[in-house]
């Protein structure tokens, strides 16, 4: 679907891909399969981003961390889903060289001017920046949301302020209408 998209839309389209701590644990060597794949279409590393959880890098064994590494050294950008609700170790930021950060969406649904989850988004996002890390912020629903984050400089938006989640041919005609 990805090199579809390149081919019809932009040529440095991706698709985010979550990838479950059960699928780090037992998938194995099968990581590699992805590689392989990507290359039998022709499509650069680049293409696809593997969204992790916290709780994934907080339990970084030597198999989990040699496939984050395997992800990276093919071009695979690895994004941190949910940040801010789990007990990572800011360390892990920097060990795992994390493309994106996402804002959970439980900081998003009530921000406001002044408000709490504004400081802390507002802190994500001035840290991630710092690190040379991009921000997404998850659950975005209204124009004011997405105008307060906008004013703290975070990234990328998604939510149903944009479209519900489609499939892949209703997504399509959604992109020829923008």
């Amino acid at each position: 679907q990805v090199k579809h998209w390149r081919e019809r839309h932009h040529p440095d389209f991706q698709v985010s891909i979550n990838k479950s701590p059960v699928q780090f644990h037992y998938e194995g060597e099968n990581h590699t399969a992805w590689l392989d794949y990507l290359r039998q279409q022709g499509l650069p590393g680049h293409s696809i981003v593997v969204e992790i959880t916290e709780g994934i890098m907080l339990d970084a064994n030597t198999a989990i961390t040699d496939q984050l590494l395997d992800f990276r050294d093919a071009g695979i950008q690895v994004s941190i889903d949910d940040f801010g609700t789990g007990y990572s170790s800011l360390s892990y930021l920097k060990k795992f060289d994390i493309d994106y950060l996402k804002i959970d969406q439980s900081f998003i649904s009530n921000l406001a001017p002044g408000s709490e989850d504004m400081a802390l988004c507002e802190a994500i996002v001035v840290m991630a920046h710092k690190l040379g890390i991009k921000v997404i912020a998850e659950g975005v629903e209204t124009a004011q949301q997405r105008d307060l984050l906008t004013s703290i400089g975070c990234d990328f938006g998604q939510g149903y302020l944009f479209s519900k989640p489609l499939p892949a041919n209703e997504f399509e005609k959604l992109l020829e209408t923008v």
